[in-house]
């Protein structure tokens, strides 16, 4: 409880600071550069902006949001061809925006976007036009009729289109094939990596433990991993899919829980980097599909005879069951994927919105008092939201396992 208020007062304490900050930062630039000022010098606090740009994957990992550690960018245009640097070739600034175009491509928000504009040079490094508000900026264009908003970058005075990343979401979720492809190692990927690499280290200086003191009790580490290992065969695996075939899928399940829940701890460490792996669809999405994969190929005759020609039935009623239990194959993997995924983002959503509550009554900087009126309503609103996130942590990546062991279970179980 000690460790969760010092957190807290730390996540308040350096928001406050931020606000205080950016007044005199503006308060500044107001006086200096009246050419750019648009009208109010406390640029409006965007609540929303900010949440998602925190959960956003980027090209670039964040500490203590002032220490940009970069990362490799991997860029390909069939226009262009390839190119391979560093994501510090940016020059990030404040908010994760770049400073710098380097080989036509510019860093906004963490994310990678390229300058489409025939009189941008594209290769080297060029120095973006400071407004005061960053090089970037926002505006409506009609786009089919409708009209849309863009994000452009400013150069020697001129307002330049962006271009964002493609992604192959078919537009669903506003993307969709651009004029370049991000294969970069991002942050969610980097944070993978970590996780991944520290779950390999700590299991296997487990499994050396119990080969050098086969008659000892646990202790440290292996203390506390027991029970949770224990806990997912006795209370998951045996009673789902049966004590004589758990063994081949105690591996899997195994993998996702501890997987699922290093990834949720991880992503709540303050101010490292602001992951939100698990809350990601692409990852949710992959996770899915590795359980949608398994549990089909491991069906037996009586899995699948159950799902095109289900016993007990009238024959006319089969096939309209039938056409139910197939979509049912590819709405369990979904609901895996969107349970998860919300879940998570939500809760990060929500400890950020109670943070920028102090921003929205201290008017970004520019009320004090406001400040710490909101400051007084975040501190127990953030600590009760982040005691709920912990709690999450495991029951998410419990229910997931619990989940794809019921799936399997279905799947390989035996005709009574």
């Amino acid at each position: 409880m000690i460790s969760r208020l010092l957190t807290a007062l730390f996540i308040i304490c350096f928001s406050v600071s931020s606000s205080i900050a950016q007044a005199e930062h503006d308060h500044s630039h107001d006086h200096n550069h009246g050419d750019h000022a648009h009208g109010d010098a406390h640029a409006p606090y965007d609540p929303a902006g900010t949440a998602i740009h925190h959960i956003s994957d980027g090209n670039v990992y964040t500490i203590l949001e002032a220490i940009h550690v970069p990362l490799p960018m991997i860029l390909y245009a069939p226009d262009k061809g390839w190119d391979f640097f560093l994501s510090n070739k940016f020059d990030v600034g404040h908010h994760e925006n770049g400073a710098k175009a380097y080989n036509g491509y510019v860093l906004y928000h963490g994310s990678v976007h390229r300058v489409m504009d025939a009189s941008f040079p594209n290769q080297g490094m060029v120095n973006l036009d400071d407004t005061g508000h960053g090089a970037f900026v926002k505006d409506s264009v009609e786009v089919n009729g409708k009209k849309v908003e863009k994000t452009f970058v400013m150069y020697q005075g001129n307002k330049l289109a962006l271009d964002e990343r493609s992604t192959l979401d078919g537009g669903l979720l506003g993307g969709g094939i651009t004029s370049f492809y991000d294969l970069s190692i991002t942050k969610n990927v980097l944070s993978m990596i970590i996780v991944a690499l520290f779950l390999l280290w700590i299991f296997i200086k487990m499994a050396n433990a119990y080969k050098a003191r086969p008659d000892r009790a646990p202790n440290g580490v292996q203390g506390f991993l027991e029970p949770l290992f224990l806990f997912i065969r006795d209370e998951v695996a045996i009673p789902f899919i049966g004590k004589y075939k758990y063994k081949k899928f105690l591996p899997l399940l195994m993998a996702i829980f501890f997987f699922i829940l290093t990834l949720n701890l991880f992503g709540q460490i303050p101010f490292f980097g602001s992951v939100n792996v698990t809350g990601n669809l692409a990852v949710t999405m992959v996770l899915a599909l590795v359980v949608f994969f398994v549990v089909n190929f491991s069906g037996n005759a009586h899995y699948w005879g159950h799902i095109f020609w289900m016993p007990g039935v009238p024959t006319f009623v089969k096939p309209i069951l039938a056409a139910v239990e197939v979509l049912g194959l590819f709405i369990k993997p979904l609901t895996l994927m969107l349970r998860l995924a919300g879940n998570i983002s939500a809760g990060h959503i929500a400890i950020l919105s109670f943070v920028g509550l102090i921003f929205i009554f201290g008017e970004s900087g520019a009320n004090l008092q406001g400040s710490i009126t909101g400051t007084f309503m975040s501190v127990p609103l953030s600590m009760f939201m982040m005691a709920l996130e912990l709690l999450v942590a495991f029951v998410q990546a419990f229910v997931f396992t619990l989940l794809t062991a019921a799936f399997i279970g279905s799947a390989v179980e035996e005709h009574h």
